[in-house]
């Protein structure tokens, strides 16, 4: 399979005419919007509560979005049958200024949507306007900024970036009309939450569809979403009745998959003359791009953005995002961070300096003047979060020692103060508070579905081990990390132990691997998991030792009775007797062995 994709960022489709592609021998077929339309697959749900189009339905809204798709016997074929469809546009107005998205006369960009006024997130109040989100207390923060006796105001952009993975995504989708079950390969860092959304799409219950990311390579974010090429070729495989594949190549990857930042922030302090900062403020335009496809949480339609009070004690803090649409590809991610946070923290770190700036302070100084001092925590900050624990104060003078701050400001002073040095020299200093873990479920959702994350261990009769993740790693080394977590929770070799992912089939019910949330989240269901398969096997070693449980005590992988280190049952020997009901000689046998 191929995609046909427009040339152009704005523009309505006059005609399609499939009649060249078709005529090329090893053409399948040949599909449009108007050919998914009686499927009601021609628009599918995106995971930030909007619809995008699987085809570009009488309009594109972004350059490089999919308009047709050709199937043929292969991929050659398909490329040349691309480059025969025509296609006739009529150029629109392009837009791919957020602020410009806003202005009054500002050209509709989803004419879709004309007339509703209430989005995924609340109220809309222009036509290419998504949502209005805020956090914090606004009232607090407006009279704390009234009385301060210094402020400062700076405008701040966060450019779009693209993750790019070095693999691209791809999938190979298999229907079998007989069965009615559909069975997909798929590039997915999410492949449960795929299964559920191609379900409601298609229509086949969820227990036929079977979603499998194998090795999917890097992720970064980039494979979270559903794309219209995985849709197509699941599509294309119902229709046809054969397995359909369909991998991008690196122009299509760059052009139309999930980008990240694209924030334009307005960023406010209020402070003392003495550098205390008494309040923030910050405003965001989010360019959201043609589809608001963003991988956020359905609480939170900018991420974990309110964060951005940072590592600092700040009394009194609001912010507000908005989203916009533009002539752009959709699909915000978080790369490399956990919602957004990375934007958040860029944001409060950037207007530190500035204050700094401004009162002549050094940037080490007025950062120790206003962090979360350690007597301080567990600490609640202006927007919520609980910070459990911290002592940012030692963290920043360690680091201030190990490269010799003072010789290195001194060192800066003196090239200042040449005006012969052929060089400028600077000197950056960040702070990072980070939230990661996608969670709890009460706070976290997508699309409805809690970001929980599930583990299933089963351990065979020789000692050995299965475990089950809903996670899909791309190179986090997982195996490693949750092999370590059992083998510590029940003494079980990690080279014994067996680590799945990836498959709907076998794998239980997980949100899967963005946002750091694997070890946080799936390593604490492992660890869990891993503790009540250890309280069956105390059990199971009372009755073995023929001693209460409480006689038992755990060293390495083994229960001892207490005062008698003689008598003990390893977990070798558990496993065995649990499956086979026995104090067999298989089990010292298996132990010599």
């Amino acid at each position: 399979m191929d995609i046909v994709r427009s040339p152009l960022a704005h523009a309505r489709i006059k005609k399609i005419n499939k009649e060249k592609a078709l005529a090329i021998p090893g053409v399948i077929a040949v599909l449009t919007a108007d050919d998914l339309k009686p499927l009601k697959l021609h628009w599918m749900p995106t995971l930030a509560g909007d619809v995008a189009a699987v085809l570009a339905d009488e309009k594109v809204h972004f350059q490089m979005q999919e308009v047709a798709v050709v199937i043929a016997e292969d991929r050659y074929i398909a490329a040349d049958a691309v480059e025969a469809v025509e296609v006739e546009y009529e150029e629109l107005p392009v837009v791919i200024d957020p602020f410009k998205a806003l202005e009054k006369d500002a050209p509709v960009l989803r004419e879709d949507l004309a007339g509703k006024t209430e989005g995924a997130h609340g109220k809309r109040y222009h036509h290419n306007h998504i949502f209005t989100w805020d956090a914090g207390d606004k009232e607090a923060t407006d009279a704390a900024f009234k009385n301060a006796p210094v402020t400062v105001t700076e405008k701040l952009l966060y450019p779009r970036v693209h993750p790019c993975p070095l693999e691209t995504c791809g999938a190979v989708a298999s229907f079998d009309p007989v069965r009615g079950e559909l069975t997909t390969y798929l590039t997915s860092q999410a492949p449960h939450i795929v299964r559920t959304v191609v379900s409601m799409l298609s229509g086949i219950p969820e227990s036929k569809v079977r979603i499998v990311s194998p090795d999917i390579g890097g992720g970064f974010g980039n494979k979270v979403g559903i794309y219209p090429g995985y849709v197509c070729a699941i599509v294309s495989s119902i229709v046809l009745g054969r397995p359909v594949k369909w991998v991008e190549d690196r122009i299509e990857n760059l052009s139309s998959t999930a980008f990240a930042r694209d924030y334009h922030m307005t960023g406010e302090l209020a402070a003392t003359t003495d550098g205390k900062i008494l309040g923030l403020r910050a405003h965001v335009i989010a360019d959201h791009g043609a589809f608001d496809a963003c991988a956020d949480p359905t609480k939170f339609p900018a991420g974990l953005f309110h964060i951005c009070s940072g590592s600092y004690d700040i009394p009194a803090a609001h912010c507000t995002v908005e989203g916009v649409y533009t002539n752009k590809a959709p699909g915000g991610v978080a790369y490399r961070c956990s919602f957004r946070v990375t934007e958040a923290v860029y944001l409060i770190e950037r207007m530190v300096d500035v204050l700094a700036q401004k009162l002549n302070m050094d940037k080490a100084e007025i950062r120790k003047k206003n962090f979360i001092r350690k007597e301080q925590f567990p600490y609640t900050s202006a927007f919520g979060f609980e910070y459990d624990s911290g002592d940012y104060d030692t963290a920043l003078d360690k680091v201030l020692n190990v490269v010799d701050y003072k010789a290195l400001r001194a060192e800066q002073a003196l090239k200042r103060a040449d005006p012969n040095c052929p060089t400028l020299m600077g000197i950056g200093l960040v702070t990072f508070t980070e939230v990661v873990g996608a969670g709890p479920s009460k706070m976290c959702d997508i699309l409805g579905v809690g970001m929980f994350d599930s583990c299933e261990i089963r351990v065979h009769p020789t000692g050995s081990a299965i475990a089950r993740m809903g996670t899909i790693t791309q190179g986090q080394g997982h195996q490693t990390t949750y092999a370590q977590i059992i083998a510590t929770e029940l003494g079980i070799p990690s080279e014994v132990i067996q680590v799945e992912e990836g498959d709907t089939n076998t794998a239980p019910y997980g949100l899967g691997t963005y946002g750091s949330r694997s070890t946080p989240v799936a390593g604490a269901a492992i660890a869990l998991a891993a503790r009540k398969i250890h309280a069956k096997a105390r059990k199971l070693a009372a009755h073995l030792l023929e001693v209460g449980e409480n006689d038992l005590e755990w060293e390495i992988d083994r229960f001892k009775v207490k005062g008698d280190a003689e008598k003990f049952k390893t977990m070798t020997e558990i496993a065995w007797a649990a499956y086979n009901g026995t104090r067999a000689r298989s089990c010292s046998l298996l132990r010599s062995a």
